[in-house]
């Protein structure tokens, strides 16, 4: 592979022969740049290469993240059967957002048109989940690669660095568990590392895009979207209508839907508010710490040369990008001062740039073979060094993914049976008739996605509505299953009604 700015030069011709709406401040070049080139002419009907090669990396994206569905047994958690529901209630005309989860329009543009294949919905959304998840991995292969750079005598150096920043970024703490309980926040993540590997292949509208999904997903996002237009609206002029159109897109996804289904145009950030996982004390150093637990010290360090090795080198594109995980950070703090949670998943993906920055030091100290047989073998022993300090890290990882899969193993026994035991007494059309649906807090949108309800709709207090002589039909977890119980039965319903008191398979 050329170096960086050698391959930008010659992309940059590209862009001057088939887009002249791109302005010169995308130049980044040197003296290694060679001529312009007109390309050459591919066949009628004929796809490029590269659309073929990025159609191939689409489809075994597919087969793996469809392998680890089926292989896994995973099922959503409370946010993504929240998600479903969303999509499901919209069909009937009955969608209410005011019961968790908070609203992202990210995973209502999915679960919306998923739910026209009825109870597929739910495979779908999982292997979509995981395959935002598994396609993380390629874009941080890509920027890592891009950004090592290489030298004639170590040409396997950008591969390295390529493959390190891929495989590590699975290793982001609480990653696996988001990937085997269908959530999205990794979903946001290669949509971030999307847009910076677009926008280092000159491809600025498909940046944009990515930023604009990103925006769906979580609000920090926002800054980069408005800062990237701000640029582009100069670099790319045949551009503006796409960037005003992505920048209207944003707020009326996450406003008017809400308007219209819940009694707060801002319902997503009123239910962010107050929660158990606020940080008391020092806001600044509970983020920090909230980030920096994500990743051990060896890949902290790690990152931070790769930093120093840009600013020796006056790498502005590195600098750039880790300067973007640092803005992050910087917005999620002023999250928490606002009294939001500033959970760590909220910070995977600075965490994500941490891991490619790391990569592509890695890529770096390899490439740098000097004359010096000492200095020639000391990128190499430092890497080995990096990844002996990594072992630890990889085997508590490896604990981790084992108690998320045996949980997936359990949640999956525990969704289907709660399908079955309402299917077995019924239907949902006879629960719904006996009583209010109720279930303990974390399985309210669970319940809700099984009976054809709004989350909201679904009771989450027992003892008091038992208190209280409500009609209710409770669905309490019981071990890998479920109990059924009809309470405060009316006389004329008790013959009815009262067969719903059943029991699920347990073990």
């Amino acid at each position: 592979m050329p170096t960086t700015a050698g391959s930008w030069a010659r992309s940059e011709t590209f862009w001057r022969d088939h887009d002249p709406s791109v302005s010169t401040s995308l130049s980044v070049t040197d003296s290694a740049a060679s001529p312009p080139t007109r390309p050459a002419r591919r066949s009628r009907g004929r796809l490029p290469r590269r659309w073929i090669r990025w159609l191939l990396v689409a489809a075994a994206v597919l087969v793996v993240s469809t392998v680890v569905v089926v292989a896994t047994g995973m099922r959503p958690d409370y946010d993504g059967f929240g998600w479903l529901v969303w999509g499901r209630q919209v069909l009937h005309w009955n969608l209410n957002t005011d019961g968790a989860p908070s609203w992202k329009p990210l995973t209502f543009v999915f679960t919306l048109p998923y739910a026209l294949a009825g109870t597929a919905q739910l495979w779908l959304w999982m292997v979509t989940s995981v395959a935002g998840a598994v396609g993380g991995c390629v874009f941080a292969a890509r920027i890592a690669f891009r950004l090592a750079g290489s030298s004639p005598d170590r040409r396997y150096a950008p591969y390295v660095a390529g493959a390190f920043a891929g495989v590590c970024l699975l290793g982001i703490d609480t990653y696996s568990h988001l990937v085997l309980i269908a959530n999205s926040d990794p979903l946001i993540v290669t949509l971030c590392l999307g847009a910076i590997d677009s926008h280092l292949s000159r491809r600025p509208r498909l940046a944009f895009a990515f930023l604009v999904g990103a925006s769906l997903g979580r609000p920090e996002a926002w800054v980069f979207t408005g800062l990237y237009a701000l640029w582009a609206w100069r670099a790319v002029p045949r551009s503006r209508w796409l960037l005003v159109a992505g920048l209207l897109l944003i707020p009326a996804f996450w406003f008017t839907i809400p308007a219209l289904t819940s009694h707060s145009w801002f319902i997503a950030g009123n239910l962010a508010l107050g929660q158990k996982t606020v940080i008391h004390g020092n806001k600044i150093l509970g983020v920090i710490s909230r980030f920096r637990s994500l990743y051990g010290l060896p890949m902290q360090l790690a990152a931070l040369l790769g930093i120093g090795l840009a600013a020796a080198r006056r790498d502005r594109v590195t600098l750039a990008i880790a300067g973007a995980g640092v803005l992050w950070v910087v917005i999620e703090i002023a999250f928490a001062y606002h009294g939001w949670s500033a959970v760590s998943r909220y910070l995977i993906e600075p965490a994500g740039v941490m891991v490619v920055i790391a990569g592509a030091a890695v890529g770096r100290v390899l490439a740098d073979a000097r004359s010096a047989r000492l200095l020639r073998w000391a990128g190499p022993v430092l890497v080995l060094v990096l990844v002996a300090a990594l072992v630890p890290t990889v085997r508590h990882r490896a604990d981790d993914t084992r108690v998320a899969l045996d949980n997936a193993h359990k949640h999956e026994k525990q969704v289907d049976r709660l399908r079955a035991v309402v299917d077995k007494i019924g239907g949902p059309d006879k629960v719904k008739s006996c009583g209010q649906p109720v279930s303990l807090l974390g399985f309210q949108s669970t319940l809700a996605w099984v009976v054809g309800l709004n989350v909201g709709d679904i009771g989450y207090r027992p003892g008091k509505a038992i208190g209280q002589g409500e009609d209710i039909v409770l669905f309490k977890p019981h071990e890998e299953g479920w109990q059924v119980r009809p309470y405060n039965l009316a006389a004329t319903q008790k013959g009815r009604c009262g067969a719903l008191k059943t029991d699920s398979s347990m073990g």
